[in-house]
């Protein structure tokens, strides 16, 4: 879960282009915690969880590297705060198996 925020977090520039769909996704969050979880075994009461914080990672992963549409500031905003998944995206940034076959 992203920190508490307050009135003295300053955000940074850039992040009025994202914010409506890092709430829609925090909206979403909400919803799946509060889901009922009757007749599922834990880990799949979890699964929906897990996959929403892996859309708002992958969501800013895709932003930053791929299509560079936010600043390395706004990056680094929103993996300090919780945003996303810094170990999830450095795993994301390697090349894969196809690295160790290349000539």
């Amino acid at each position: 879960m992203p920190k508490i925020k307050t009135s003295r977090v300053e955000y940074p520039e850039g992040w009025v282009l994202i914010e409506p769909t890092i709430r829609e996704l925090d909206a979403k969050m909400r919803e799946a915690e509060n889901d009922t979880h009757d007749g599922k075994r834990k880990c799949e009461a979890l699964w929906p969880i897990f996959r929403i914080s892996h859309q708002r990672s992958r969501y800013i992963y895709d932003l930053f590297y791929k299509r560079k549409e936010i600043s390395k500031e706004l990056y680094e905003f929103c993996l300090d705060q919780g945003y996303a998944d810094r170990n999830l995206i450095a795993k994301w940034k390697k090349s894969g198996i196809l690295h160790f076959f290349s000539p």
